[in-house]
C-alpha cells in the first residue's frame, strides 16, 4: 500500500523565517513536521527540544525541520505574542508556523487534515510528499534518528 500525500499546511504566520513555508516548495527534500503547544508538557519537556536537536543535527543534510503550533485548547493564552516569547526563551531556530484556527470548532485546520490525536505530534515526509511516519508523544530520539538518517540516504526519485 503506498503512503498518502502529505496535506499542505495552513498557516496564519511564520516565524524564524523570512518567507511562508510550503510542502510543495520542499519537494524533494525530507521533512520532520513538529506539531506542538507551548503549554504542553510532553512539548516543552521532550518534543520542542528533540526538533530543535534535529534541525541542529541534520543541518549540514537536506531536511527540513517545520514547527506547526497547532492549538486546540487554551486559545486565549497561546497568542502569537506569546510563541514570539516561547521561540525566544527555548532558542529555537527551526521556521514555527501558526497553524490557521478551525472553522467549526477548536481543533486547527492542518491539525485535522492530518488527523493528529494531540501534541507532540512528529510526521516525517519523504522526498516524494508522502507520509512515511506519523506519531504521536514521546518519540524515541534514536529511531526517529534512524528513520530520519534512512530517509535521508535514500537516492532522491527521478524528476
Amino acid at each position: 500500500m503506498t503512503a498518502p500525500f502529505a496535506p499542505e499546511l495552513s498557516v496564519t504566520r511564520w516565524f524564524n523565517t523570512p518567507a511562508p513555508v510550503t510542502l510543495a516548495s520542499l519537494r524533494g527534500r525530507v521533512v520532520l513536521l513538529h506539531a506542538f503547544q507551548m503549554l504542553c508538557p510532553g512539548c516543552v519537556a521532550h518534543g520542542t527540544p528533540q526538533a530543535q536537536k534535529a534541525h541542529s543535527l541534520f543541518r549540514n543534510t537536506d531536511l527540513a525541520v517545520i514547527g506547526l503550533h497547532t492549538v486546540f485548547e487554551h486559545h486565549a493564552a497561546m497568542t502569537p505574542v506569546s510563541l514570539e516569547a516561547f521561540i525566544h526563551e527555548y532558542r529555537l531556530t527551526f521556521p514555527i508556523g501558526v497553524d490557521a484556527p478551525g472553522e467549526d470548532g477548536p481543533i486547527p485546520v492542518t491539525m485535522r487534515r492530518y488527523e493528529m490525536r494531540g501534541t507532540p505530534t512528529s510526521i516525517v515526509i519523504g522526498r516524494d510528499g508522502r507520509i512515511r511516519h506519523h506519531g504521536f508523544g514521546q518519540e524515541d530520539d534514536m529511531a526517529l534518528g534512524a528513520l530520519l538518517g534512512s530517509l535521508i540516504s535514500e537516492v532522491p526519485p527521478e524528476t
